[in-house]
């Protein structure tokens, strides 16, 4: 395998500078020190920027903002802030009858325990709906169904 004759064999690859497109030609954003001068800025090119005033620098606002994680209500209380009046409180609970403790009672009539038997569900918390409320102004903070 031989290269065509008009065209000549490359020697070496081309450069980063090359390749990328870097102009290596263009001047430095900053005072290079010439040769025979110290790097430690005496004897350098005076900056063109140093009679010039210095920008003036804006105040800034910073505003911290506290993302509250959503809250899962179970049938225990649960400590959070507030929503209604923003204070740390452990929520008071409050049992309601929903769906479980009407299904059980229903269940209860259809197996037979018709003679008020089937009322016991009404007066079994663990299977009666929780509602979450705030012991400082009793606001609804949340709720827990149970089905």
């Amino acid at each position: 395998m031989s290269a065509p004759s008009g065209v000549p064999i490359p020697s070496a690859p081309p450069s980063y500078e090359e390749t990328v497109g870097i102009n290596v030609n263009y001047p430095h954003p900053y005072p290079v020190p010439e040769p025979g001068q110290k790097p430690d800025g005496k004897g350098a090119i005076p900056s063109p920027y140093l009679g010039q005033p210095a920008p003036a620098s804006n105040p800034v606002t910073v505003q911290t903002v506290y993302v509250q994680q959503p809250v899962v209500f179970y049938d225990r209380p649960v400590q959070m802030c507030c929503p209604s009046c923003n204070q740390m409180i452990v929520t008071r609970l409050s049992y309601d009858s929903g769906a479980l403790t009407w299904l059980s009672c229903g269940g209860l009539c259809l197996v037979g325990c018709i003679a008020g038997c089937c009322l016991i569900p009404f007066c079994i918390d663990a299977l009666k709906d929780v509602d979450h409320s705030c012991p400082n102004c009793n606001a609804l903070v949340g709720s827990y169904k149970r089905l």
